[in-house]
């Protein structure tokens, strides 16, 4: 496809146009703030704000937006990553200038009350009960797999928020967090599908030009030296029906080391990606272990993070099982690639990897937040069309260098406990 076309306002928004022959159109604004640029004490407002920002703005009162993408058959919303914050619609062509001034409106001049703060701190605490508290693995391992793998206060806490932090912050701290962090300088503007490449720049600019430039802010500082070994932990899971066990192992780098991030892309995909994967053949139909293995890069998605991030493999497994026997077992499944001829195995990998990107990045509302995420993390939002390249490039070589490097440097290795039983010690500090 071709590369979108770009362009920045004066304010310092960028901004990406990639029409393509779709009957929709898809708005997308990224905000550069996720929950790693959370200040100690406010763990879980990243989130809470983009609760807030559906809240109502000047021109447009609470729920209007809803309202008016919903009115024309149309999605609408929004989401907290670790180093991003999202706000997404796909809505018929004839909707977008509209879209475009709901956006500006609330870049511009949210409104942030007393009582928008109580009721979504509410709606916040409950989302933490049902997804979390109350749910069987509930965030696991996204939650206390970081807590274990990094030692830095951005890269290890909780991004859902402890209830002290989310029921101490204030207006203030909502207004401080919103002239900090959504400003134009520090956003990417998206619009994929059915609209004018002509007129829109023109359109952009009507909307968010007028935006008051701001300084553009410091990014939290991510960096930490990696484990100098491995790092053992319990996550005690009451509703849990049987263990689990996660391990965590640092990514490359995705901006400065793409290929070997991809190539750890292909070996997930080898190691637990369905079936015929080697993990679930080895762990579940051969030595009945486990009852399901499963592995990603990144904690939401590939490529959504910045460095550092984690590769997680998880293993839930029988009670039975000796959780030293599954490690065992995960690592000689690593060591046997490192050593044997797979080419089979990598080209079925491949396909699979690229297959899926595509599946993914087809749906226009997709293919328009991949773009502003890859744009705003990696600055390069052409890597959505260039990843199934990258993926197909991937080698029986690059396949084993990823499994070898596994094998070898420092993980992180989380017991899930389920139900009511007793940890047999404390998570290694």
């Amino acid at each position: 496809m071709t590369a979108p076309h770009r362009l920045t306002l004066r304010n310092g928004l960028r901004v990406l146009l990639a029409p393509s022959s779709a009957s929709a159109v898809a708005v997308t604004v990224h905000y550069d703030v996720g929950f790693r640029s959370e200040p100690q004490g406010r763990s879980g407002f990243a989130h809470l704000f983009e609760h807030l920002m559906f809240q109502g703005s000047a021109r447009y009162p609470k729920l209007d937006h809803w309202r008016y993408v919903q009115g024309l058959g149309g999605t609408v919303n929004g989401s907290t990553h670790q180093d991003y914050t999202d706000y997404h619609q796909l809505v018929p062509p004839a909707g977008l200038e509209q879209v475009l001034s709901m956006e500006a409106d609330r870049m511009g001049e949210l409104l942030i009350t007393e009582e928008t703060l109580s009721n979504q701190r509410a709606v916040v605490k409950e989302e933490i009960r049902l997804n979390v508290l109350n749910r069987p693995y509930g965030g696991f391992p996204w939650i206390p797999l970081p807590a274990l793998l990094y030692r830095s206060y951005p890269n290890a806490h909780n991004g859902y928020g402890a209830f002290d932090d989310l029921d101490s912050a204030t207006v203030a701290d909502a207004e401080h967090f919103y002239r900090t962090y959504y400003v134009p300088s520090n956003a990417v503007l998206t619009v994929a599908g059915a609209f004018d490449p002509d007129a829109v720049p023109d359109l952009v600019d009507r909307h968010f030009g007028g935006l008051p430039q701001r300084p553009v802010p410091t990014l939290a500082d991510l960096s930490e030296p990696a484990p100098d070994g491995v790092l053992r932990g319990e996550h005690k899971d009451p509703h849990a029906p049987v263990p689990a066990l996660a391990l965590g192992y640092r990514l490359p780098d995705p901006s400065t080391d793409t290929e070997a991030y991809v190539a750890r892309m292909v070996l997930c995909d080898v190691l637990a990606g369905g079936a015929v994967a080697r993990l679930h053949t080895r762990l579940v139909q051969d030595r009945r272990l486990a009852l399901r293995v499963s592995a990603g890069c990144g904690l939401f998605n590939s490529l959504d993070a910045r460095a550092p991030d984690t590769l997680a493999l998880v293993v839930t497994h029988h009670e039975t099982a000796d959780p030293a026997i599954v490690l065992a077992e995960v690592d000689a499944e690593l060591e046997r690639l490192t050593g044997s001829p797979c080419g089979a195995v990598t080209a079925l990998a491949r396909r699979r990897t690229a297959m899926r990107v595509l599946r993914r990045n087809a749906d226009l509302l997709a293919r328009a937040r991949s773009l502003g995420t890859y744009e705003l993390l990696h600055g390069r939002a052409a890597l959505v069309d260039e990843l199934p390249g990258l993926i197909d490039a991937v080698t029986d070589a690059d396949l084993r260098d990823a499994a070898a490097a596994l094998l070898t440097a420092p993980r992180a290795e989380l017991h899930l406990i389920p139900g009511n039983t007793q940890p047999s010690k404390e998570a290694d500090q």
